[in-house]
């Protein structure tokens, strides 16, 4: 028998783990380039925003 999921949980699982796929695709965050805490954060806010415009930009 196959185990039992929990397809909600399962599907913000996935929307987490693309998320952190869209954001590797910046060379910064996918080698933790900066080695300060603070930058190498504000290297994925603005990785995050630059996917999020993105979006907007493509769904208008």
């Amino acid at each position: 028998r196959p185990p039992k999921v929990d397809f909600v949980d399962y599907k913000k699982r996935s929307a987490v783990e693309c998320m952190f796929n869209r954001l590797k695709r910046w060379r910064a965050v996918a080698t933790r380039f900066d080695k300060l805490q603070l930058r190498y954060e504000t290297t994925v806010t603005v990785a995050a925003i630059d996917d999020w415009v993105a979006a907007i930009v493509t769904a208008a």
